[in-house]
């Protein structure tokens, strides 16, 4: 899966179904800065034409079990590079 952007969109519909601009301003409280529609749809798009989202009549998107599927996988991949995630978060301080 390419990018953080893809992960987030993934793990936002994980906890519930979500509008596009809904999501953006999910992506805005964990990044400190809204994505604009140019970079939030084009993922949304690139998401749903590989299967991991669906959305339906009302623009509502949601997760798929493909999608599921590869949250599981990307989380753990995650964990198992950033398993000392503590410490880096420490750095500097």
């Amino acid at each position: 899966m390419k990018g953080y952007l893809s992960y987030l969109i993934l793990w936002i519909l994980n906890k519930k179904t979500m509008r596009g601009a809904e999501i953006g301003r999910e992506l805005e409280k964990r990044r400190g800065t809204k994505p604009s529609p140019g970079t939030i749809y084009p993922a949304l798009k690139e998401l749903k034409n590989v299967g991991l989202i669906a959305v339906d009549d009302q623009k509502i998107y949601s997760l798929t079990d493909k999608g599921q599927d590869e949250l599981k996988s990307a989380c753990k991949f995650f964990c198992q590079i950033f398993y000392d995630m503590k410490e880096m978060s420490d750095f500097g301080e």
